[in-house]
């Protein structure tokens, strides 16, 4: 009697260990994301293109109305270095619970080297932000960003890129 006892004790305490092991916490924002990943850019002046690694961090002060994403990406072409340092500010969207869309507008600082001349510029930069989360939960996902730039400097360098990579959520 007391085998039967113990044995019903463990079974439904495994039951329980079972069901609340099911349960997910309340969806919660993450307090960050990190983005990681690769860019691409072309001058539309004189058609150049760079390549390079694209690293950002995004927090979202107002839900569902401003997240503030700022980011590094240095393009190396031959010869050359673009290394532009920015900060957007977007609004975002929920197309579902495994995709978004953020527009987003902000200053940018560009630091150049051709060909042993260098130079600093204050550019503006426009981006769309479309951003997938597999598993539903934002946890680990996957992001591509098209980008257009405008150089305020003599000769106001235009360009358009693209950047994608892996979304780390920060819990």
């Amino acid at each position: 009697m007391r085998n039967v006892n113990l044995k019903s004790a463990l079974v439904a305490s495994c039951l329980l260990c079972a069901a609340s092991a099911q349960t997910d916490p309340p969806d919660q924002e993450p307090a960050a994301i990190v983005e990681l990943g690769g860019a691409a850019g072309w001058n539309l002046k004189n058609a150049a293109s760079s390549f390079g690694p694209d690293f950002a961090i995004e927090f979202t002060p107002i839900e569902n109305w401003l997240e503030i994403e700022a980011g590094t990406t240095p393009l190396f072409a031959r010869h050359s270095l673009d290394w532009g340092t920015d900060v957007l500010f977007k609004k975002p969207w929920t197309l579902s619970k495994k995709a978004e869309f953020m527009l987003g507008a902000g200053p940018e600082w560009v630091y150049t080297r051709d060909h042993g001349v260098t130079g600093n510029a204050l550019a503006g930069e426009f981006a769309l932000d479309f951003m997938f989360w597999p598993g539903g939960k934002h946890r680990f996902g996957w992001y591509l960003e098209p980008e257009y730039e405008y150089t305020f400097a003599p000769g106001h360098e235009r360009s358009i890129g693209i950047s994608g990579g892996l979304l780390i959520a920060i819990p």
